[in-house]
């Protein structure tokens, strides 16, 4: 990491009581539970050498006694991975320094012999699917052939063998049944709209076509065990995302679960039949739903077993064994393997356990925004303190995404130093309804703005913030909203700091991905198109650079795809022109947001460092 401007040093108070960055934003001890197809293997990420890798342990060993780690990165670590239907390999994907051309790796948690399954250069590949039932190959696409569109391929994971059995020239995405055969597919629009498609014979079929308002928002998500229905989530004839199945016979249409107000976010299926279980809805927390009366019982004892939010992560393939995951705002997350035979849950872990009562408090919150659009989002109160707080608003990126209650190391963290965090749902957020979402639509810099601003001065008016003391921090979108709110309402923020954030949207539409390419049109209407250059530039933090005289803080990974480095270089050297240089940190080593723990640590020791300059509260001193 590079810095181009130093803070003086300054008074660290209550140092001793705070939470230290280490236990926040260093590796959770463990993380991402899962349990092999056939029953036998725990396997998780857990830290060697501070860089998380993948552990295993036999089931019936405590994982204490019993746990071993299979992979050794010494990088950037394993982020996430899948069990091979094997049960003898975890695969998991990996890239260069934040350059998102993922290899599909494979490791033997037997010899922790590690295989590159795709050894190209400059490409980048994805999981398809697997099958329980299928145990000896996997689905992968790669762009190896054309960066902009993926081909499918089948790789035998014990040989690495990899064969070619799809070339694409049109889908963004890609459904395999349960023969491992490529049947459902997802073909984009010129206007942004989605068509997904099922293959009968050698022709592809239209089962379902959605407008761009409802594209984002549709997925097929699998097909049952016969391959006669198509399980979809989609808000198509709906204002929520609703979940459905699609008779490919007769095209009927028959609606399983669904919200008058919240999207569906997930379902679970049945390994071996392929029928969904259970669906998840995040209201203003995380509900899971039985649909079929067999799992019923075991929802109503899993509520017995911890009042978290209920996330049903993993299970084998005869789908006696669950690994669940109790989600907490203030405390870690507790995962138990739970025996359906018995109705038993034993507790594996906890993923940070020296955070455990050391929290805040976190409310859900709603007001109305200046338009008459109900705004949610949550509040982490400093212990013990709810009114006339130095405030930090913490800006979501994306924007398709949402704020969820769930531990936010972010929040705690400013929480800890004796701030607000105030966390918005802005519209253009997902899981409010397509309706909500496209209220976003080409409001960058524009209403999502407003609904920020407005957010604030609900606060205020709630007696919660300080108005002369109020900062906006956010990365990816929420940076460009951190860098749009120096420039567009320079009066309402003390400070701004900004990581991976789009100071041009002119730049940023020319500099995308080529695989966004197929899917410029849904960029496109959520941002604006690139022939309008006087729109686009009125949104543009750079080109109000002149308005921007608060303090900022702006962090950047210099192997950013989706952001690029130019996207931080350019208005830092405006703000330097016009003579309030902010302090800039780049990464070389990172990409789109920061994994690495040592440059998370760095960062945020700035950051706090920073807010304590400009908003007066506390800070953790670097060591000696």
């Amino acid at each position: 990491m590079t810095s181009t401007t130093q803070h003086p040093q300054l008074a660290a108070e209550h140092a001793d009581s705070l939470i230290p960055r280490v236990d926040l934003f260093g590796n959770p001890e463990r993380a991402i539970p899962s349990i092999s197809p056939d029953g036998q293997w725990l396997a998780w990420l857990a830290p060697v050498d501070g860089v998380l890798n993948l552990w295993v342990c036999p089931i019936e060993l405590e994982t204490d006694d019993g746990a071993r780690p299979v992979t050794t990165d010494r990088n950037r670590g394993i982020q996430k991975y899948e069990w091979a239907p094997d049960s003898d390999h975890l695969l998991y994907p990996r890239d260069e320094d934040g350059d998102e051309n993922t290899h599909l790796y494979a490791v033997s948690v037997h010899t922790g012999d590690v295989r590159d399954l795709t050894p190209f250069d400059r490409v980048m590949a994805l999981m398809v699917g697997q099958d329980a039932q299928i145990t000896d190959r996997v689905l992968v696409a790669l762009n190896k052939n054309r960066p902009e569109l993926f081909d499918v391929y089948e790789i035998e994971v014990a040989t690495g063998e990899l064969t070619q059995v799809l070339e694409n020239r049109e889908f963004i995405g890609f459904l395999a049944d349960s023969e491992l055969q490529v049947r459902g597919a997802i073909a984009p629009d010129p206007e942004g709209g989605r068509t997904i498609l099922v293959r009968k014979g050698d022709q592809w079929c239209p089962v379902l076509t959605v407008d761009q308002p409802d594209a984002q928002s549709t997925e097929p998500v699998g097909f049952d065990r016969d391959g006669r229905r198509l399980l979809v989530k989609t808000s198509a004839g709906a204002n929520a995302a609703r979940l459905l199945w699609i008779d490919l016979e007769t095209d009927e249409q028959d609606v399983i679960a669904e919200d008058p107000v919240y999207d569906v976010h997930s379902v679970w299926t049945d390994p071996a039949t392929k029928e969904p279980l259970t669906v998840s809805i995040r209201r203003e927390r995380l509900h899971t739903h039985a649909i079929a009366s067999e799992v019923r019982d075991d929802l109503d004892r899993l509520a017995e077993v911890d009042d978290g939010d209920l996330q049903i992560v993993s299970a084998d393939r005869a789908n006696t064994t669950w690994i669940v995951s109790y989600i907490h705002a203030d405390d870690p997350t507790a995962t138990y393997v739970y025996d359906r035979t018995s109705g038993e849950a034993t507790l594996l872990f906890h993923n940070r356990p020296r955070l455990a009562g050391r929290l805040s408090p976190v409310e859900p919150f709603s007001f109305t925004a200046r338009d008459g659009l109900d705004i949610h989002g949550y509040l982490t109160f400093p212990k013990g303190r709810t009114e006339n707080l130095p405030t930090v608003l913490l800006v979501h990126g994306g924007p398709p995404m949402r704020d969820t209650w769930e531990l936010d190391p972010q929040a705690q963290w400013l929480a800890d130093r004796g701030y607000l965090c105030l966390k918005v749902n802005f519209r253009g957020s997902t899981g409010y309804g397509k309706d909500f979402t496209v209220a976003g639509q080409r409001e960058w810099g524009g209403k999502m703005q407003d609904d920020l601003v407005d957010a604030v001065e609900w606060a205020v008016r709630a007696g919660h913030v300080d108005p002369d003391k109020v900062a906006i921090y956010g990365g990816s979108y929420g940076g460009y909203a951190a860098l749009a709110g120096a420039a567009f309402t320079p009066d309402l923020f003390r400070c701004a700091i900004a990581l991976c954030a789009p100071s041009n949207l002119e730049t940023l539409l020319a500099s995308m991905p080529p695989h966004w390419g197929p899917m410029a049109a849904e960029f496109y209407a959520s941002v604006g198109h690139p022939s309008e250059t006087e729109f686009l530039r009125s949104r543009s933090p750079l080109f109000h650079a002149e308005k921007m005289k608060i303090p900022l803080l702006i962090a950047q990974g210099a192997n950013d795809p989706r952001v690029p480095q130019s996207e931080s270089d350019q208005i830092v050297s405006a703000l330097r022109s016009n003579g309030v240089p902010p302090e800039y940190l780049l990464y070389p080593d990172e990409g789109h947001g920061l994994v690495k723990p040592a440059n998370r640590l760095s960062f945020t020791a700035a950051a706090e460092r920073f807010l304590a300059k400009h908003l007066g509260g506390h800070y953790e001193p670097e060591p000696a």
